[in-house]
């Protein structure tokens, strides 16, 4: 009996949530600074059809993100979050726990991740493990671990710039930054004895040695707006920024791509993974929304049309690396199903 009231109780909040939602018109999209621009073009080609108004997309950030589409069901809700990375066992239980029980995670394609300055200044080719040492809290120095000592580019290597470390980057909420320390940082740290010793002796330690970004004011974090720290790069050509591939892709006439381990951050590269730094970008659509909000399904289909993610689609224009035809037909065939996501481990 009290199973049934209970049962009863959760069914009536989540369909209190829905109709609620009915109330409002227009899409609402939120989450990465890396995924917006690509929501951003997928949405106008949406409004420009005429049939739905033309949806809401606004930039918070993949973690942000998930923290409001995770919060509920109903108008005040989101329908839809982009993220620079899947989503986490945590963020997936908070869904569940707040009635967003039905899920469905579409991987639109791929993105490198750059170290990039100003076309002002020399572009440069840097290895993991130097940018480990030029980022990190902590470094490895003559078989210690210490405070990060390197002050300029020359200290950790001399074909480095002889200037100031100073990069931009995103923030911990940001999906690029979780992408960003387990791509790099993650993988430099290893390449010294008495750090990657700690990851059989001190497995706590040995993560914040590798994961924590330093705090001197050489590493700046620079917000969700990727935009901003590009303007950055063209005002001080001695500095550098942490961002998506799309962004140097669309600023190609004023900053460049640093060489990591010796590749280039090119479309071509990122495709066939030579390029090391890269990861799949998602969208997360709340599928007790669909059927409510309108054209909430055919934004779904047209985000996952051939002519937006496929090969020749203009998100491709816009960076967006595609999928391989096989998987994107998978991804397509999900998505229209609205087949819920398991629960990530």
């Amino acid at each position: 009996m009290r199973k049934s009231l209970f049962l009863a109780a959760v069914t009536a909040v989540a369909l209190t949530g829905a109709a609620h939602a009915q109330s409002r018109d227009q899409i609402m999209i939120v989450g990465s600074s890396t995924v917006f621009p690509f929501t951003t073009a997928v949405a106008e080609n949406f409004a420009r059809a005429g049939q739905f108004p033309a949806p809401v997309v606004e930039s918070t950030g993949t973690g942000g993100g998930m923290q409001l589409f995770c919060a509920g069901v109903g108008e005040a809700h989101p329908d839809v979050t982009g993220a620079s990375r899947a989503m986490k066992p945590s963020e997936f239980e908070k869904c569940v726990a707040n009635g967003v029980g039905e899920v469905v995670e579409i991987n639109i394609g791929y993105d490198g991740i750059v170290l990039a300055n100003s076309r002002k200044a020399p572009a440069i080719d840097i290895t993991k493990a130097q940018l480990f040492q030029a980022l990190a809290k902590e470094v490895e120095v003559d078989g210690q671990i210490v405070p990060n000592p390197y002050q300029r580019w020359s200290e950790i290597d001399p074909s480095l710039p002889e200037v100031e470390i100073q990069v931009f980057g995103p923030p911990p909420t940001s999906g690029t930054r979780d992408a960003w320390v387990e791509l790099v940082m993650d993988v430099g740290c290893g390449e010294f004895p008495a750090i990657a010793a700690l990851a059989e002796s001190d497995k706590d330690r040995h993560a914040a040695v590798c994961q924590s970004m330093r705090e001197d004011g050489r590493f700046i974090e620079a917000g969700e707006n990727d935009n901003l720290i590009i303007q950055r790069l063209n005002n001080e050509p001695n500095a550098f920024g942490i961002f998506g591939f799309s962004f140097l892709d669309a600023n190609q006439d004023s900053i460049q791509g640093a060489r990591v381990d010796g590749v280039e951050p090119t479309f071509e590269n990122i495709a066939d993974s030579s390029y090391s730094v890269s990861r799949p970008l998602f969208v997360y659509v709340k599928a007790a929304h669909v059927g409510v909000i309108p054209g909430l399904k055919e934004f779904v289909a047209e985000y996952t049309s051939e002519r937006a993610m496929g090969e020749e689609g203009y998100l491709s224009d816009r960076g967006l690396i595609p999928l391989p035809e096989e998987e994107a037909e998978t991804v397509r065939e999900q998505a229209l199903n609205l087949t819920a996501m398991a629960a990530p481990k």
